[in-house]
C-alpha cells in the first residue's frame, strides 16, 4: 500500500540521501567491539525545546576512532533561524540574533553536517533532544530520518553507575540532576569544557563517553550489543 501511494505520489519518496543511510544500517552488525566502530558525537544549541516551533542554531560534532578522539576531524557551524527573535534559550547559550544574521541557513548547514557524519554511529548526551531536531529537518528536507544506530552518554552513565555499580538508591530529584552532562564531568574528573557551545559541548560528551565505554569494558560490555542489552536492566520510567 505505502508502495503504490508513492508511485501515485500521494507519499513523496525519501531523497537518495536517506535512502542509502537506511540501506546501509538495515543489517547493521552490532556485534563487534566498540573499538571498531567509528563514532560522530554531537549536540545542538537551540532556540528552544519545543521541537514544533523552536530551531537548531548551532551543530558541533567531533569524531572518534579507535576509541580515541580525533582533534583534526571535527564539524561546528552556527545556523541562522526562520525567525531571528531574542528567547529564553538566549540566555542560556549567549548566541543573540544578531549573530545569526550572516550564517546560513539549515538548508545549507545540514547536507554538511550529514555528510561529515556519514555512517558513523551517533552519540550524544540526551541525544533523543538532539535527534529529535535533526530528523525532524530530514524529514522536511529529505522526506526522511535516520537510520545511525545512536548512543545516549546520559543512558551510559545509568547502566554504569546504577546496573554495573549497583546505586540504585539514587532515586531522588538531585541524584537526577547528578546526571547531567557538567555534573557527570566534575564527578568522574574529566576535562572540563564551556557549556552550552555545540563544539565545547560536543566534546565534553566525547570524554564522558570514552571514559564510560573503557569503564564497562572492565565488566563485559564490550560490543555494540552488548551495550544496547546492558540498556534493557533499566526500568527508564523510574529514572
Amino acid at each position: 500500500m505505502i508502495r503504490l501511494l508513492r508511485k501515485i505520489g500521494w507519499i513523496k519518496q525519501p531523497h537518495d540521501v536517506i535512502s542509502r543511510n537506511r540501506a546501509f544500517f538495515k543489517n547493521f552488525d552490532k556485534s563487534r567491539p566498540l573499538a571498531d566502530y567509528s563514532f560522530v558525537v554531537f549536540d545542538t544549541e537551540l532556540t528552544g525545546l519545543k521541537s514544533k516551533k523552536d530551531e537548531i542554531i548551532a551543530i558541533g560534532g567531533v569524531r572518534i576512532r579507535n576509541l580515541q578522539i580525533d582533534l583534526g576531524d571535527t564539524f561546528h557551524c552556527y545556523v541562522r533561524p526562520g525567525k531571528l527573535d531574542h528567547t529564553k534559550a538566549t540566555l542560556v547559550h549567549k548566541i543573540t540574533p544578531e549573530q545569526l544574521k550572516m550564517v546560513p541557513p539549515l538548508e545549507e548547514v545540514l547536507p554538511r553536517f550529514l555528510s561529515f557524519v556519514g555512517t558513523d554511529l551517533l552519540v550524544g548526551h540526551f541525544i533523543g533532544l538532539d535527534m529529535g531536531f535533526v530528523n525532524s529537518a530530514t524529514r522536511k528536507l529529505y522526506n526522511g530520518t535516520l537510520a545511525n544506530s545512536c548512543l545516549d552518554t546520559l543512558r551510559m552513565a545509568q547502566i554504569y553507575k546504577r546496573v554495573i555499580l549497583g546505586r540504585y538508591h539514587e532515586n531522588s530529584t538531585s541524584a537526577k540532576d547528578s546526571y547531567n552532562l557538567q555534573s557527570l564531568s566534575i564527578e568522574f574528573n574529566l576535562p572540563f569544557f564551556d557549556a552550552h557551545d555545540a563544539l565545547e559541548d560536543a566534546l565534553q560528551t566525547a570524554y564522558l563517553f570514552l571514559f564510560l565505554a573503557k569503564k564497562m569494558q572492565k565488566y563485559g560490555v564490550v560490543s555494540l550489543s552488548d551495550l544496547f542489552s546492558a540498556g534493557r536492566g533499566i526500568n527508564w520510567a523510574t529514572l
